[in-house]
C-alpha cells in the first residue's frame, strides 16, 4: 500500500526495563518510516517532563518526526504556554492537543484555575504561540463524558475551527462505526483528515479496561477468541494481529489512506500488522 500514511503512538515508561523496551520499539519501528510518532501524557499531566525528554531525544537521535501530547490539566495557561514555547524551540512543531483526564482517572473533569478549559481553547492558544501542526482527538463511539453524540461532534468541530490539522480517533473494533462517524463529520463540513486509531490487543483484560474508560465497544466474540490464551503468548499475538489486520483492511479497502497505531510501546504486533498491509 504505497500511498498509505501511518503513525505510531508511544507512552513514557515507568521503569528502566520499560525504558529499554520503549527505545527498542522506537528504533525498530523507525525503519518503517512513519509520517510521525506521538508521545502521550499520563493522567493529570503526570509524565509531562518525561514526555518532553522523550520527544527531544526522538528529534535529536532518530529520523522520526515527533509529536508531543499536551493537555489542559494541572497547569495554568502561562505554564502551558511556556511548555509549548519550549517544544517549538526544541524543534518539536507538532502537538497532540487534548483536554486530558483527571489525576488517577478519578472524578469529574474540572478545568484548572487560570488554565485552558478544553482542547479547543488549547488549540487556539497554541496557534497564538506558533504555527504548530496540531492533532486532536475524535470519538467514533462518543466520548464518555459527552452529553450526546451531537454534542461530542460539536466539540470536535470547535477544535478544528480553532486550527487543528487532523483528528485522530479513539480506537474502535468495528470499521462500520468509523465510517458512520466519518459520514457525520463530513455532514458538519469537517474537511481535515479523520485518522482511524488502531489498538492491537496485547492483553485482552487490559483492552477491556481501556474500552470501558473511553466508551469503546469490544465485539462479543473477542472474549472467545482470547479465551485461554493468557499463557500462550504466540497464539494470543496471532489472534491480535489477525483482528487488527482485518480492521485495517476493511478501512483501506474503503478509501482510508491514513492509520494511527496505539503501540503500547510494543513493536512486534505493529510490525507484523504493517507487514500484512505490505508496509515494510
Amino acid at each position: 500500500m504505497a500511498n498509505l500514511k501511518f503513525s505510531f503512538e508511544f507512552f513514557p515508561p515507568k521503569t528502566p526495563e520499560m525504558e529499554a523496551k520503549l527505545w527498542d520499539s522506537v528504533k525498530t519501528l523507525e525503519a518503517l518510516k512513519p509520517q510521525f510518532v506521538s508521545v502521550t501524557y499520563g493522567a493529570g499531566g503526570s509524565t509531562r517532563e518525561k514526555t518532553h525528554a522523550i520527544v527531544k531525544k526522538i528529534r535529536q537521535e532518530t529520523a522520526l518526526e515527533p509529536a508531543a501530547h499536551l493537555t489542559c490539566v494541572n497547569a495554568t495557561r502561562a505554564e502551558i504556554d511556556e511548555i509549548a514555547k519550549a517544544y517549538w524551540d526544541s524543534k518539536i512543531h507538532h502537538i497532540v492537543a487534548l483536554r486530558g483526564d483527571p489525576p488517577d482517572m478519578k472524578g469529574k473533569y474540572v478545568p484548572y484555575p487560570n488554565g485552558y478549559q478544553y482542547a479547543g481553547d488549547l488549540v487556539k492558544g497554541l496557534k497564538k504561540i506558533a504555527d504548530f501542526e496540531i492533532s486532536v482527538a475524535a470519538y467514533p463511539e462518543t466520548h464518555p463524558s459527552a452529553t450526546s453524540a451531537e454534542d461530542d461532534l460539536r466539540h470536535l468541530k470547535e477544535k478544528i475551527d480553532a486550527g487543528a490539522t487532523r483528528a485522530i480517533t479513539q480506537f474502535f473494533f468495528n470499521a462500520d462505526d468509523y465510517f458512520r462517524f466519518l459520514e457525520k463529520t463530513q455532514k458538519l463540513g469537517i474537511k481535515i483528515p479523520v485518522v482511524p486509531g488502531i489498538l492491537p490487543i496485547s492483553n485482552f483484560a487490559q483492552a477491556v479496561r481501556f474500552a470501558d474508560m473511553c466508551g469503546a465497544k469490544i465485539p462479543a466474540n473477542f472474549k472467545n477468541l482470547f479465551e485461554g490464551l493468557d499463557e500462550k503468548p504466540e497464539e494470543r499475538n496471532k489472534v491480535s494481529i489477525e483482528i487488527a489486520t482485518d480492521i485495517c483492511r476493511k478501512l483501506t479497502d474503503n478509501g482510508v489512506n491514513q492509520l494511527h497505531f496505539y503501540t503500547l510501546n510494543r513493536s512486534d504486533l505493529v510490525q507484523a500488522i504493517c507487514k500484512n498491509l505490505n508496509i515494510q
